[in-house]
């Protein structure tokens, strides 16, 4: 590294701008260009997808274009998000020599004067590879990388609060049943600096330290500067270019089934037509384990409480066919469950359905 690492603290700047900045500097970057740190907040909420994903399958854009929510697409990967000066992003812009070649190395370096920041504030964080921080199991940041010209790039965030709401409304789902679950698990999985603290920190206070953790473990000043001329430029030019139909709209190349909470947590929903009937599965899986589980569909099951019996077996239940297949046949016998066209072994296939999504 150099002596000194630019550091671009930004605050807030339009929504677009939070995203085209970091790609901006790098596309900038040349030989003689500083390894660089930006301090970002968006002065409005928008809604932002990775770079591989299909806008119309991960957005709802009706609900998003009514709530007057911008929608850009980054080239980094990851999920939709919903995002708002709640957050403040860190973006590292490096030459490729300069951060690790392994990109769990490189994820673990980055995370590492965030952890140390939240510990200073009394936050129990620490890293979960491969780029995900949680405190006491519940996430309370992310990662993301890519190559962008000549330059790695690692961006993340500070979680000073977060709309759990929002952010279950403005995605793509199957099912209002889905949309629910996804917002329980949110408030459930993960957590913010305000909710763990009981108030929200100065933003100042916390990017010093924040700034003091990062001297201190790559062994450099970060001293402060501006966008260069070509920086402006580009961003402009990008800006143009993020907020673009053509660029929005093109067609992604990866879905992952159901919506990620963390590392180990996913809600999925799933549809299987048995001789009886459409089972629709909606479940939030932990660890290949099924955590909570909703059964809906078309077929009839019989006494009343049989379905809800049914959701309470499977709670905790192995993903694995036999074990599935043991816990319903079993409240099959025990409750009595009469069930016309529609088999233990139908829904067992129905669950099993869930296991594509941890593939």
């Amino acid at each position: 590294m150099t002596d000194s690492i630019r550091l671009l603290d930004l605050h807030l700047v339009p929504p677009v701008r939070s995203q085209t900045v970091y790609h901006a500097v790098a596309y900038a970057m040349d030989a003689d260009s500083p390894d660089t740190i930006i301090f970002v907040n968006p002065s409005d909420p928008y809604v932002c997808i990775g770079f591989h994903q299909e806008l119309e399958k991960e957005v709802d854009v009706e609900y998003c274009r009514a709530h007057g929510l911008p929608i850009y697409r980054r080239e980094v990967g990851g999920g939709a998000v919903y995002l708002d000066r709640d957050q403040v992003f860190v973006q590292w812009i490096f030459h490729r020599d300069k951060l690790p070649t392994d990109l769990g190395e490189r994820f673990a370096l980055y995370v590492k004067p965030i952890v140390e920041t939240y510990q200073a504030l009394g936050i129990p964080a620490n890293y979960r590879p491969i780029n995900d921080i949680h405190v006491q199991g519940k996430k309370i940041g992310g990662t993301g990388a890519a190559q962008i010209g000549i330059a790695e790039v690692v961006v993340g965030s500070f979680m000073f609060d977060f709309n759990f709401e929002l952010m279950s409304k403005v995605l793509k789902v199957s099912s209002e049943k889905m949309r629910d679950k996804i917002f329980q698990s949110l408030n459930e999985y993960m957590t913010t600096m305000t909710r763990q603290l009981g108030h929200t920190p100065e933003r100042e206070a916390v990017m010093t330290t924040y700034r003091e953790k990062v001297e201190t473990i790559l062994g450099h000043k970060l001293i402060r500067g501006e966008l260069s001329t070509k920086e402006l430029q580009i961003g402009e030019q990008l800006d143009a270019q993020f907020a673009s139909d053509e660029w929005l709209h093109q067609k992604g190349g990866l879905r992952q089934q159901g919506v990620k909470i963390h590392a180990d947590v996913r809600v999925v929903e799933t549809a299987n037509k048995a001789p009886g009937g459409l089972i629709r599965v909606t479940a939030r899986l932990h660890d290949h384990h099924i955590d909570d589980v909703l059964l809906s569909g078309d077929f009839t099951l019989l006494p009343r409480f049989a379905t809800g019996a049914l959701e309470l077996a499977l709670r905790g239940v192995s993903l694995e066919n036999d074990a599935v297949l043991a816990r319903i046949a079993e409240v099959y016998r025990s409750v009595g469950i009469e069930s016309p066209g529609v088999t233990p072994q139908d829904l067992t296939k129905s669950v099993m359905l869930l296991e594509q999504s941890q593939n």
